[in-house]
Parts: structure tokens; C-alpha cells; sequence
């Protein structure tokens, strides 16, 4: 299967770098254009943003599908870039986020390139895992006109289609106490202290105990410490950044004047983007149900992610986009795999829901009105 080894070839670059990011990307551009897939690198913030359309591209009227994925990935241990196969999983950095999936669609554009019936854009940004808020490289390929009536966003899914995604706020949380000498701790009021009971108070505020119907609570997850300046002093001050991935429905503003009513604190957002929904009876999502599993609905294998993505930048300009991916689990963390059959029932399911896409009428009577 091509992508296998494709897949063992993307986790090979250490993309968590500036480095990496751009040989990856030389690769991914040669590898397109070695099959007849004309691709161009352009540069936005310093990083490679990857596009290419094939298909219908000269036909106005055509269906449009974005297949959407991220080259880069969080840093990981030097290991963790050779690629390693016990049975079916391939394990490595970004093997599930998404260089697994990257490399499904790479394949699926090739296979989609000789049909003449629905124009299809790929697009691979390097920045999806920053904290980069503003511009970023999906929002310029957005501005640029890489745009359609349905996006796929690889992000991990194990064949599902993930309908809704939690929003992200993400807060820098200085906690202010009073220093004093290491020997007497008691005459002063540790920083570093009060801010792990900050955060424990963050977990138990109101909105953390809500749900829904896809979604059993948010996630809270304290992401950075930095406090103390001095081995024999009780630090003054801490800062801590707390990222918070909050329900569909629920009220970013109201969440984070809740953490600025906390004592001795002063709160500054960092990073915040709304939660992604698409209606589950959008025309598109039932298509690619079926192209998934024969006989399934939207209804049965759609799923709300925890993690936000880059699909937010296509919905924030009124298109219907969905995260779909193949299976694996760990991403992020030490033992991050990507199941390699299906990487390859995830091309199949691509391309088999372009082709659905002519069959299914005209285009008019496939929009609908929202996402």
C-alpha cells in the first residue's frame, strides 16, 4: 500500500521544527508533482502552505471538495521519527495526527486527478498545531479561494465523522503571593502553590460540570508552569496556561469572566476559536457516511472530537467541514499509532465519496443553508 510508505516517509522529518516543516513540504510538493498533480508552495508567517486542484478544475459550476490536512506535528523524543510496524500499527510522531491521513489524501488526490466531475483542492498547512491565533495558514488558503461546498479536515477519527468539536480558549493566568526567605516559607505566601489551587478551582467552576448530547464535559488541561526565581525564596508570582476546550453552545466570554473573578489573579487570553458544527442531514455528510461503510448513516457514525482543528477556518466562511480520519490512538503522546489498513479504507472512502458526489444531482440540490 502507498500509503504506508507514505506514511513512514512523512514521519521521518521532524516537522515539531521550522526545518523539518520545510523538507517535508519539498517532499510532499516533488511527490504530487512525480504523478502528474501540479502543486504549488506558497509562504504564509514563514511556513509552507501546499495546494493543489484537480478534477474539474476548469468547470465554474462543478462541485468543490477541500480535502484539508496539517504537516506539522508537537514535538517528540528522536525516536519517535523512525518509523516502527508491530502488526497492523505503525507507530511515530504524527502517525495518527495526521501524517497518516496526510498521506491517505495525497494518495486520494492522485486518484481523483483523471475524474472530470467534481473539482477537488488539497491543501496542507504547516501551523495547525501552534498558537498561532490570528492568519494562520488555513485562514489564508481560505482567503486565497481554496474553497468549496464541503471540507474534510484529516484530523483523527477512527472512520467517523466528527460533526462537532470542542472551541478553545486558552488563558496565561499570573497568580501574585508574597516572597520570603526559603527558611521561614510561613511568612510568605507561595505563588506557586496558589496556582495549582487555581487551577483546581478552574475544574470544579459550573461549566465544567456541563454536557451534551456528544460531549461528556469539557477539557481542562494545564499546559505550562512558570514560577520562582530562586532555590531559597518563596516565590511571588507564577504564571500558568490553562487550556480549555469548551461545549459547543457554551459562552467563551461567560467562562472566562468566571476565572477573572478568582483572587490574586490577572487573566489575558492567548489563543480562542469557536467549537465546529455541521448538521448532521447535510446532504455531504450523508454521502460520505455511505461512502464509509456501506448501509451507514450520519446519524450512527457521526461523533463530536475534543481537540478543535482547522476546519473552524471553512465554517467561519460559511462552508460545511468535518473532521474524518483514519483509526489509531496516542497522538500527542509517547506511543502515537496510525492503523495501516486503514489508512488505506480511508483513501478508498475518499475517493468513493467524490464519485458519489455526480450521482447525487445537480449541485443546487445539494447546498443547503447552513452548515
Amino acid at each position: 500500500m502507498q500509503e504506508h510508505a507514505l506514511t513512514e516517509r512523512l514521519i521521518t522529518y521532524d516537522t515539531s521544527t521550522l526545518e523539518g516543516i520545510q523538507s517535508a513540504a519539498g517532499f510532499i510538493k516533488g511527490w504530487l508533482e512525480s504523478r502528474d498533480v501540479d502543486a504549488t508552495q506558497a509562504v504564509h508567517n514563514g511556513r509552507p502552505v501546499i495546494t493543489a486542484t484537480v478534477g474539474a478544475a476548469e468547470a465554474p459550476d462543478a462541485p468543490t471538495i477541500v480535502l484539508h490536512g496539517h504537516l506539522d506535528v508537537v514535538p517528540g523524543r528522536p525516536e519517535q521519527f523512525v518509523p516502527r510496524l508491530e502488526g497492523d500499527r505503525l507507530f511515530g510522531r504524527g502517525a495518527y495526527d495526521m501524517k497518516g491521513g496526510l498521506a491517505a489524501m495525497m494518495c486520494a488526490t492522485r486518484d481523483l486527478a483523471a475524474q472530470r466531475a467534481v473539482r477537488v483542492h488539497f491543501v496542507c498547512v504547516a501551523d495547525e498545531e501552534t498558537d498561532e491565533a490570528v492568519q494562520r495558514g488555513s485562514d489564508w488558503a481560505v482567503e486565497q479561494g481554496f474553497v468549496g461546498d464541503f471540507v474534510i479536515t484529516g484530523e483523527p477519527t477512527d472512520m467517523h465523522i466528527g460533526v462537532q468539536s470542542k472551541g478553545v480558549l486558552a488563558l496565561r493566568i499570573e497568580v501574585r503571593g508574597k516572597a520570603a526567605h526559603g527558611s521561614t516559607p510561613w511568612l510568605g505566601d507561595n505563588a506557586v502553590l496558589k496556582a495549582i489551587d487555581v487551577f483546581r478551582r478552574i475544574e470544579t467552576m459550573p461549566f465544567a460540570r456541563e454536557s451534551s448530547d456528544l460531549f461528556d464535559r469539557p477539557s481542562i488541561s494545564l499546559g505550562r508552569i512558570v514560577g520562582g526565581d530562586a532555590l531559597n525564596k518563596v516565590p511571588d508570582s507564577c504564571v500558568i496556561d490553562v487550556d480549555l476546550r469548551y461545549l459547543p453552545g457554551q459562552d467563551p466570554d461567560s467562562i472566562l469572566a468566571q476565572v477573572r473573578e478568582i483572587p490574586d489573579v490577572e487573566v489575558e487570553p492567548i489563543f480562542q476559536r469557536e467549537p465546529a458544527i455541521v448538521r448532521r442531514d447535510n446532504p455531504y455528510v450523508r454521502m460520505l457516511a455511505a461512502a464509509i461503510h456501506e448501509g451507514a448513516t450520519a446519524e450512527k457514525i457521526s461523533v463530536g472530537r475534543d481537540g478543535a482543528s482547522d476546519a473552524i477556518s471553512w465554517l467561519d466562511a460559511g462552508m460545511p467541514a468535518v473532521e474524518f480520519g483514519p483509526v489509531g490512538a496516542g497522538h500527542h503522546g509517547p506511543e502515537e499509532w496510525v492503523s495501516v489498513s486503514s489508512l488505506e479504507r480511508y483513501r478508498e472512502a475518499l475517493v468513493r465519496f467524490v464519485h458519489s458526489i455526480p450521482a447525487a444531482g445537480r449541485k443546487e440540490h445539494l447546498r443547503v443553508a447552513a452548515p
